[in-house]
């Protein structure tokens, strides 16, 4: 090959090499990672349609629970709402037979939508009766949630138990209604 032929293959080679580096730079590797993040948007947005769906499917059922948790929360009157968790504490404790030391109720205004009812309850017994106290709480009708549990023994036996609880319960209030 002539040396002349050969500069203008070598520099035609050069353009093309040049020309396909800096379409793989500036066309190709953004339209591929454009395409790739469009794809992964399409597929977040399928599975929010499908969670749409499947909550649409439920609505019933969502708001039949929503209802019975809005009907078991707190009164919004503090006064008549701190009375009826006393009052079920002081049931509770009868049913088990545990005796409760302290109950010591403080409001949280937590938002605007809701506050809450924080008591502390200091109680003893043994475990049959412990156990059988956290039970009633638990299954309940008040919308009330165990926060903490601290259970010591008072003797070297463990038979008898000191129960230490932090419950809060919840009121709504006319907004969040």
């Amino acid at each position: 090959m002539k040396p002349d032929k050969r500069q203008q293959l070598l520099i035609v080679l050069t353009i093309v090499a040049i020309a396909l580096l800096v379409g793989d730079r500036l066309i190709y590797t953004p339209l591929t990672n454009w395409w790739q993040s469009r794809a992964q948007e399409i597929h977040k947005l399928r599975m929010q349609v499908t969670e749409g769906e499947a909550l649409q499917k439920r609505d019933k059922i969502v708001r039949s629970q929503w209802d019975e948790m809005r009907t078991n929360t707190l009164p919004n009157n503090p006064s008549r709402a701190q009375e009826q968790v006393l009052k079920a504490f002081q049931d509770w404790a009868q049913e088990s037979g545990v005796s409760i030391n302290a109950i010591t109720p403080q409001w949280k205004n937590d938002a605007d939508e809701y506050k809450t009812l924080v008591c502390r309850v200091d109680a003893a017994g043994a475990l049959w009766n412990v156990s059988r106290f956290l039970y009633d709480i638990e299954k309940g009708p008040l919308g009330l949630k165990l926060e903490s549990v601290d259970i010591n023994s008072r003797d070297n036996t463990g038979k008898q138990l000191t129960l230490g609880l932090q419950v809060s319960g919840l009121v709504l209030t006319s907004e969040g209604k």
